[in-house]
């Protein structure tokens, strides 16, 4: 077949205001039936468009030349770029996770050992009454006992020595996710509910196709997949490609897409009503409140900690030394004290590793899903918009007459625009694009009548009811390997 496609997509090529199935028969001399399988998928590659003859004939033509959407150097350049930037960014967003978990845990945690051998080797120098240089001078321990309190007393180790240990307790505990999973999700969310939409999209187009008779119209196709006429039209002629369809014109001059191969099923009709699928919104996090809540105490703790190094090391400089330990605050000195004996530089050591890193990390974990949040609302308002012009595409076309805002006031919030008034002249102008509405205006009210669509809905019918079914049916069992 791909000598027959290069004839036919070489005859196209010499005919830029188009060409009708049986100019392409006469170029290339091939059969008709070959020509009516294999227009659509030229159409398909070099975004062709069609047109309805006088006499009733599709004519196929392509006002954006012949450049393929699937072949040549630009199409294999795009094709490469795509999963090269899926791979890299799957393999930066698989470490990047990997690297949030083990600074927001790794740091906590040693914070939390700094403040506790702080606190510990300040009682065990008060209790051995020395008078070195780590001991002296009372210092305010507000920002340790802070810290104190909520290691010992929080939710996060109450389980762990005892506190309420009640059964239901301890089976929610079991039920809680893991905390890197935890992470993930508040950072990152949770996984696309929609990531195989267009195979869901699909299917509930097939199962419509199948249930009226292997027939479909643009406006229908547009009431599933909310797209405005033009991209639906390129859209629908990649789906005769794909599925074996061709467009047909009725005796009124309609455009109508046949599929008699995908009536060839064994499954009874199904979805014979026009009701699109709709999209779910994304969410932000799957976590329950209080573990969203303990993930940001871990990150503010660590963003106290983190700018009290940085302005320790910048704001007590070079002042530590054998005489002068007195001067500064303990657990920097004490931090200081123990850096000491493994660098040269202990004031570069904590203001880098414990001061501008942690920091930046802390500003990090709430700046992206704070980014993600606006990010996420603002894609959740396009899926309302889409949702709700698929819901007002099928309101409109079953009953195309008497149309106002109220009629298209959908009762689900996934199909709720913010700006009702203003989806709905938009989802007017995609109709009006395919059938000019009649427009009359009583009171504060404007209200359409789409009489070419009505006109439309009645052609379809009439074509569909002149399929013959007989020959789409898989009949009976006839031979059986088994047997």
């Amino acid at each position: 077949m791909a000598t027959e496609y290069q004839k036919i997509v070489t005859s196209l090529k010499r005919r830029r205001k188009g060409a009708v199935a049986a100019d392409i028969c006469v170029a290339t001399a091939l059969p008709l039936s070959v020509v009516n399988e294999l227009l659509p998928k030229a159409a398909d590659e070099y975004s062709g468009h069609l047109r309805v003859t006088e006499s009733g004939e599709i004519s196929y033509y392509f006002p954006n030349g012949f450049t393929s959407r699937y072949r040549g150097l630009s199409a294999a350049l795009k094709k490469a770029a795509q999963k090269t930037f899926n791979f890299i960014k799957t393999t930066c967003a698989f470490l990047f996770k990997i690297w949030i978990v083990v600074m927001l845990v790794g740091y906590f945690l040693i914070f939390i050992a700094l403040a506790l051998a702080s606190v510990f080797l300040s009682v065990a120098g008060k209790s051995s009454g020395s008078g070195g240089r780590r001991s002296g001078g009372s210092v305010n321990f507000g920002l340790f006992n802070l810290i104190w309190r909520i290691w010992f007393y929080s939710e996060l180790t109450r389980p762990r020595y005892g506190y309420g240990n009640s059964p239901v307790k301890a089976v929610q505990n079991r039920e809680t996710r893991p905390l890197h999973k935890a992470v993930f999700s508040f950072v990152f969310g949770e996984e696309d509910p929609n990531k195989n939409w267009e195979d869901q999209e699909y299917k509930a187009i097939i199962s419509y196709i199948q249930a009226n008779r292997g027939v479909i119209s643009l406006a229908e196709y547009m009431a599933f997949t909310g797209k405005n006429s033009q991209e639906a039209e390129t859209d629908i002629i990649s789906f005769c490609s794909k599925f074996e369809g061709s467009p047909e014109a009725t005796e009124e001059g309609t455009i109508v897409y046949r599929f008699d191969k995908l009536l060839l099923n064994s499954d009874g009709e199904k979805f014979s009503e026009l009701i699109p699928p709709v999209e779910r919104f994304k969410r932000f996090s799957d976590n329950k409140k209080s573990t969203n809540k303990w993930l940001a105490v871990i990150n503010a703790v660590n963003l106290i900690f983190g700018s009290y190094f940085l302005y320790q090391s910048l704001n007590t400089g070079q002042l530590i030394n054998e005489a002068q330990y007195i001067v500064a605050p303990k657990l920097y000195a004490y931090t200081h004290a123990i850096f000491d004996h493994f660098v040269y530089d202990p004031h570069l050591v904590i203001r880098s590793a414990l001061g501008i890193i942690p920091l930046v990390f802390s500003l990090l974990f709430w700046i992206i899903p704070t980014v993600r949040f606006v990010l996420e609302k603002k894609e959740n308002n396009k899926i309302k918009l889409k949702n709700f012009k698929r819901f007002s595409f099928s309101k409109i076309f079953y009953s195309p007459k008497n149309i106002d805002a109220d009629k298209l006031n959908p009762v689900m919030k996934e199909c709720s625009p913010n700006d009702l008034a203003s989806a709905a002249d938009r989802v007017i102008k995609d109709i009006g694009a395919i059938s000019n509405p009649q427009v009359e205006i009583i009171g504060d009210k404007t209200i359409y009548t789409f009489n070419e669509l009505e006109r439309e809905k009645e052609a379809l019918e009439k074509y569909r009811k002149s399929v013959c079914l007989s020959r789409q049916k898989l009949g009976e069992t006839v031979f059986d390997s088994n047997d």
